[in-house]
C-alpha cells in the first residue's frame, strides 16, 4: 500500500480509530490500516476497504468478519465503517462505548473496546478534555 492511499484513509478518518473513534494523537502506539474484508477473506487493498484502526482495534479485530451479539447470542457480521453509520451503530456512556445495533455490540465484543484498560485511557483523556 503506498503512502497516498495511506493518507486518503487516516484524512478521510478524521484521524480517528473508525472502530472506536479514539483520535490518533492522544495513543502511543502507531495506527494501522486495517482490511475490513480481510485479504484472507478476499479483501482488496482498495480505498473502499480499508478503515483507519488504532493498533488495539485492528489487533483485537484480525481477519473477524463476524462474531456473536452479546444481546442477542447470535452471530452477525461486524460492524462495516463504508456501509454502516458510526453514530447511528454506536454512542458514549461516558468512556464506555455502547452499540445501539447487533454489528456494533458484537464489534465492541470481538475488539475489546471496552477493556478496563482502555476505559481508563478514555476516562483521563475526558477528564483532559478530549472528544471522542
Amino acid at each position: 500500500m503506498d503512502a497516498a492511499l495511506r493518507e486518503r484513509v487516516r484524512i478521510r478518518a478524521r484521524r480517528r480509530c473508525e472502530y472506536c473513534h479514539v483520535p490518533e494523537p492522544f495513543e502511543k502506539t502507531p495506527y494501522c490500516i486495517d482490511h475490513i474484508i480481510a485479504k484472507k477473506h478476499h479483501g482488496v487493498t482498495s480505498f473502499e476497504n480499508l478503515a483507519f484502526s488504532c493498533f488495539w482495534c485492528n489487533t483485537f479485530k484480525g481477519d473477524n468478519l463476524s462474531g456473536v451479539d452479546p444481546q442477542a447470542g447470535e452471530i452477525v457480521n461486524l460492524f462495516n465503517p463504508r456501509l454502516q453509520s458510526w453514530t447511528d451503530s454506536f454512542r458514549w456512556q461516558g468512556a464506555i462505548l455502547v452499540g445501539q445495533t447487533p454489528a456494533a455490540r458484537a464489534t465492541i465484543d470481538v475488539l475489546n473496546i471496552n477493556d478496563w484498560e482502555r476505559v481508563a485511557i478514555r476516562e483521563s483523556l475526558l477528564e483532559e478534555g478530549v472528544e471522542f
